[in-house]
């Protein structure tokens, strides 16, 4: 909590700064004060600059927020997959259960106490969850068929794992396709330009408070982006929380020997 709080306020802080700086930087260049012409000219631009940097805004954060709710989607799909795999396993029987469900089991702790980091720091997937996966597909694969319910429980086996792999990669490109500098750029150069508008408008104590207003709620904004461009980390984490479900569920009901 502390953390986001400290980062919340340097973005609200940052923002409000960069507003009055560069509206003091207009008034000291610009030196005398401005006539009603200018003030016109100056709320036209105000407004026309406002309402694309708003636009950007509010595309860039609904990009973020669909792509926040969808590794949602994504994690709780992949849980989902190795629950159907793991209890169609023991449904087989003969044996082959056990090498499927540990795997699987592995596979879980791989991603829950070392990928999911790692997708933070480096945005990439591991390679030993990757080789997690693949081992319980060559489980899978392995699988000899003796009678109609098993081929359909093994059928189904392979569908579930391609999914996994499928949430896998969909899992990465939140963060690997997230949003890059030239967003930053914009956003900013928009908030500066917007204050440089303000020159013609008195530093009075009501206008300082209004323009240092405008620059807090679009620190927010931006805040709350650079929050959900990557989910894997802080301040805006969203933890592995169906995968743990699930391993706690399997650690309740251990694989039949």
């Amino acid at each position: 909590m502390l953390f986001e709080l400290f980062t919340g306020a340097i973005f609200i802080g940052g923002t409000i700064a960069l507003m009055l700086a560069s509206y003091f930087l207009m008034r000291w260049i610009t030196g005398s004060e401005a006539d009603i012409h200018e003030k016109d000219l100056a709320s036209s631009v105000i407004f026309r600059i406002s309402a694309l940097h708003g636009l950007i805004l509010a595309l860039v954060f609904a990009q973020e927020m669909f792509s926040y709710q969808q590794l949602r989607l994504q994690t709780a799909t992949e849980a989902n997959a190795i629950a159907d795999i793991y209890f169609d396993a023991g449904r087989y029987g003969g044996g082959h259960n056990v090498a499927i469900q540990k795997e699987l089991n592995d596979y879980i702790g791989v991603v829950v106490d070392k990928e999911w980091k790692s997708l933070g720091e480096t945005n990439r997937l591991s390679p030993e969850a990757w080789a997690q996966w693949d081992a319980a597909y060559n489980a899978v694969l392995d699988l000899v068929p003796t009678n109609p319910r098993e081929q359909s429980l093994r059928s189904h086996m392979l569908d579930r794992i391609y999914l996994i792999s499928d949430s896998r990669t969909k899992r990465e490109s939140t963060v690997a396709d997230s949003m890059n500098a030239i967003f930053w750029f914009a956003a900013l150069s928009g908030v500066f330009f917007i204050a440089l508008a303000y020159y013609s408008y008195p530093p009075r104590s009501r206008n300082i408070l209004l323009i240092s207003m405008f620059g807090a709620y679009t620190g927010i904004i931006l805040f709350l982006i650079y929050a959900f461009s990557n989910p894997y980390i802080q301040p805006a984490e969203l933890g592995p929380g169906p995968l743990l479900r699930l391993q706690q569920q399997i650690a309740a009901q251990p694989p039949a020997s």
